[in-house]
């Protein structure tokens, strides 16, 4: 007998028919990647990826990072013997103190002699022969499952060794975005969010040194350390936008410069995605969460792009964005008290419904042009691990 970790699939992989077998290879890629280093050996049986490895309890934490993955669980492997069976799931039982249980059997080898609701039945008999009165049988609201597959071998666990993983689609399966980070709640999010979904990220990061500090530099930078521990890796771009910001200061309204400052962004995000072959962009915005995130505002922003934009966080209220930022582990490190270069130079009115034409006219008295791809040139290049 020997432990190994059970893989389970977000259940989208199970629908992608034709593709499904594209989905299964890069999951399989993604834990290699994520195991690196370990002593590992993924095993395919019959459709599922179990994962035979020596640092168990670090694999699971790495593995339940995984996107594509929706559960975890350390099984234990077994003869395909019933009474080998029966005395493994009674071994389980009697190493947890519930007073309720059920025994759910998944025959995927139908070469097994007894189908999976006689297994269930067989199981179920022996443990409560073999155990205290105390233990019943609750087949509706059972305090915990005992799991049984049959495959080429058979696999035993309950719900005490079962993890919850973070779900979604094998990362990298849906092609690229150039996410604008922040040091703030929502970005980081948003490249979670996207990741999640099977984009791989990149991101951007604008800094206005000397106005904006080292330390809020410091502080994208552990943003991005902590997605790419879900992601692997992630590269981050950091562009110097100073003089952009001066340069708006100087020469247009003071009720514009925001939005003027979002559409050199965007514009820079969109450059910096062309020149790298990344397919689109991504934002942490959310309708209405503050003046530039209008709806008039974000339509003038994202006027300017020519890719794709999107926006996950959009219809989210800023307590639901915080419970996922507090879930992934990037709240404490948004919440640090170091300025960006979104809230150093916020007008006191700022418009809330700009027009594409008078913003265009505003921007006539820069060098828009000349200005991107200075920014896109002199980007500083980080890859995080």
């Amino acid at each position: 007998m020997n432990k190994l970790i059970l893989v389970k699939y977000a259940s989208e992989i199970f629908l992608k028919g034709l593709n499904r077998n594209k989905f299964e290879k890069k999951l399989r890629d993604n834990i290699a990647a994520k195991l690196n280093g370990l002593n590992f050996e993924i095993i395919l049986d019959q459709g599922r990826y179990f994962i035979k490895v020596d640092e168990l309890d670090e694999a699971v934490d790495k593995i339940k990072k995984v996107f594509g993955i929706a559960e975890v669980c350390v099984v234990t492997k077994v003869d395909r013997d019933l009474d080998i069976i029966k005395e493994e799931a009674l071994n389980k039982i009697n190493a947890t103190s519930y007073k309720t249980f059920k025994v759910i059997t998944n025959r995927a080898n139908k070469s097994f002699p007894s189908n999976s609701m006689d297994t269930s039945r067989a199981v179920g008999a022996y443990i409560l022969h073999n155990s205290s009165d105390e233990l019943t049988v609750d087949v509706k609201t059972p305090e915990c499952k005992v799991h049984i597959e049959i495959r080429e071998n058979a696999y035993v666990w309950t719900d005490k060794d079962k993890i919850k993983a973070v779900g979604g689609l094998p990362y990298g399966i849906n092609g690229s975005t150039m996410l604008m980070l922040s040091g703030g709640i929502d970005s980081p999010v948003a490249g979670y969010l996207m990741a999640r979904r099977g984009v791989a990220l990149n991101c951007v990061y604008y800094h206005s040194h000397p106005y904006t500090s080292e330390q809020a530099k410091d502080k994208v930078k552990d943003l991005a350390k902590i997605l790419a521990g879900y992601t692997e890796e992630v590269n981050l771009y950091i562009v110097s936008f100073t003089e952009i910001q001066m340069s708006i200061i100087e020469k247009c309204k003071e009720d514009e410069l925001t939005i003027i400052m979002r559409r050199f962004m965007m514009r820079i995000a969109c450059g910096l995605a062309e020149k790298l072959h990344i397919d689109s962009v991504a934002t942490g915005e959310s309708i209405g969460q503050v003046a530039s995130q209008t709806m008039d505002g974000l339509i003038v922003s994202t006027e300017c792009s020519d890719r794709p934009v999107f926006r996950p966080l959009i219809s989210m209220d800023k307590e639901d964005i915080i419970e996922i930022a507090r879930k992934i582990g990037t709240f404490e490190t948004s919440i640090l008290p170091f300025e960006d270069c979104c809230t150093i130079f916020v007008p006191k009115h700022p418009k809330t419904k700009p027009k594409v034409e008078p913003i265009k006219k505003e921007e006539s008295k820069l060098d828009v042009e000349a200005l991107v791809q200075v920014a896109i040139n002199t980007a500083e290049f980080v890859k995080l691990k």
